[in-house]
Parts: C-alpha cells; sequence; structure tokens
C-alpha cells in the first residue's frame, strides 16, 4: 500500500506537467485559427466599408423606382430588381418540387441498387460543376433546341439546374434525420408508406428542406456567369411582364456599372451591391427563422 503511495506522488507532478504542455498547445492552436481567419475578415470588412460609404449616398426613392440609362444621375436599378424576384419565382417552382420528390424517392422508395448508386454519385458530381457549365447548357437546351429565346424562362430553367442539387442533397439530410421510430410507430397503426411519408417524416424534415431551398436561392440570385453566357440583356428600360421577355438582374447590372468608365456609375454599382447583399441577408434569415420556428412546432 505504501508503494502505490509512493507511485502517485511521483506521477502527480508528471501528470501536471502534461496537463499543463496540452493546455499550452490547445491554446496555441486557437490563437494559430483566429490569426488564420482574422486577414480574411479584416479583407471582408475592408470590401463592406468601401461599398458602402461608396454607394449609401446613392440609395434613395429614384434609384429604386428607375429604369438604366446612360447618365448616372438618372440609372436605377428598377428593372434589375424586378427581373431578378421574376426570375427567382419561377426559378422555385421549376427546382423546389423535383428537388423533393427525388430526394424522397431515393430515401424513401429507392432500393441498394446499381440504378440509385449511380443517379447518387451524378448529383454529388453536378454540385461541383462549374457555374458556367450550366450556362452553356442553358443556351444549347433552352435557348436554342427549346427555342424559349432569352427570356426570364430560359434564365429560370438554367438556374433551376443549378440549384437542383443543393436542394436534393439538403432534402435528403433533412429526411434522413427524422427518426426510424417515426417510422416504424406509424406502420404498426398500419398507416401506408405514402401516408407515413406525408404526415409524419415530411413535416419533421420540412425545416431543413427549407432552409437548403433558401439557401440554394441565395446563391441562384448571386450568379453571373450562367445568365450572361444565356444572353440576359445589361440595358433593360422595361419590366418583364411575360416568362418569355428579355430581362436583367441585379449581378448583370452590378457588372454593367463597374465596367463603364464614370465614376459616379461605380458609386451606383456598390450601390447595387447593397441592395443584393440586403437581399442575401434577408433570404438567410428568413431561413434561420423558419428552421428555428418549424423545429419549435415539430
Amino acid at each position: 500500500m505504501a508503494e502505490d503511495t509512493g507511485t502517485l506522488g511521483r506521477s502527480a507532478p508528471v501528470f501536471k506537467a502534461s496537463m499543463q504542455w496540452r493546455r499550452l498547445k490547445s491554446h496555441f492552436f486557437v490563437v494559430l485559427g483566429l490569426l488564420s481567419v482574422l486577414p480574411g475578415i479584416v479583407a471582408l470588412l475592408v470590401l463592406l466599408v468601401d461599398v458602402i460609404v461608396q454607394g449609401s449616398g446613392w440609395l434613395d426613392w429614384q434609384f429604386f423606382t428607375s429604369f438604366d440609362s446612360r447618365f448616372p444621375e438618372r440609372a436605377g436599378i428598377k428593372a434589375a430588381l424586378f427581373g431578378t424576384l421574376y426570375m427567382m419565382v419561377f426559378t422555385m417552382l421549376l427546382a423546389v418540387p423535383i428537388g423533393v420528390m427525388t430526394a424522397i424517392y431515393l430515401e424513401e422508395y429507392a432500393g441498394d441498387n446499381w440504378f440509385t448508386q449511380f443517379i447518387q454519385v451524378n448529383i454529388a458530381n453536378l454540385a461541383g460543376v462549374p457555374s458556367i457549365v450550366y450556362g452553356l447548357l442553358g443556351l444549347q437546351v433552352f435557348v436554342r433546341m427549346m427555342e424559349m429565346g432569352r427570356s426570364v424562362l430560359a434564365g429560370s430553367c438554367t438556374m433551376a439546374l443549378l440549384i437542383l442539387p443543393i436542394i436534393i442533397v439538403a432534402s435528403r439530410e433533412a429526411i434522413r434525420a427524422v427518426p426510424p421510430s417515426m417510422r416504424e410507430a406509424s406502420f404498426a397503426l398500419g398507416a401506408s408508406k405514402w401516408e407515413t411519408v406525408r404526415h409524419h417524416v415530411l413535416p419533421y424534415a420540412l425545416p431543413g428542406m427549407l432552409t437548403g431551398a433558401i439557401l440554394a436561392a441565395a446563391r441562384a440570385i448571386g450568379e453571373t456567369a450562367p445568365l450572361i453566357t444565356i444572353g440576359a440583356l445589361t440595358f433593360v428600360p422595361f419590366l418583364p411582364e411575360h416568362p418569355l421577355d428579355r430581362f436583367t438582374v441585379l449581378p448583370i447590372q452590378i457588372f454593367n456599372w463597374v465596367s463603364r468608365a464614370q465614376s459616379e456609375f461605380h458609386h451606383l454599382a456598390a450601390a447595387g451591391i447593397i441592395v443584393l447583399l440586403v437581399v442575401l441577408i434577408i433570404l438567410n434569415s428568413v431561413a434561420i427563422y423558419l428552421r428555428q420556428r418549424l423545429r419549435t412546432r415539430y
């Protein structure tokens, strides 16, 4: 017994020194991580401050209610803002039902076979395809083959293809997070497969599905390359009234103003960036709110 006590007494300083060394390493890596993140945060803050300083003075009622113009004091963002909203409505109407139904099929109905694995691999690959490739696909399929022209509908279909893998992956993860006991309890009470999915799985998976859909929409709003590829206009002095009308969106309008020589158009571009950032922040805030509210409810 005395020997054991002596052994413990001798090992205590060694253990204490080891703990101090571990804490030191832990603090070192925390500081290293903060220093790694700091340059990106500083660069982001500098860009945000520069954009706000340049563009805040141009955010007035005339800016939101006027079309683009060759004269910067008369130029506005009305056509781009309404074109963005118009295009996103059709994009979500096309992408969300297809994405959710695909996720339901893969998680609840499809078996573990080569066909399902083939679909899953292709969905994962499509999520990493550059957006310009979707633009080339939309140009060939929707603009030329289906003869939609360079219209809102062609842009919406192209953007729906772009965000479809994101919605499918997010919806699958949301469905997979529903406990198996929910399904088993429903089957035990005599419910069919579809009744179980409709009344038990989907309500609990809805917060994750909505979050994925809104975040996918936020990505689509900021994309420029596919729309430039299919031929969205940079100067639009009218509002689109039909799905086959020509259109422009906020990123293209900002790109158009930045590419001009006059410094006033650069201030207009900064104001457009502020509007685009506000739209993105609103969408992300809505996603967070819906997720928390639906999680509390279900």
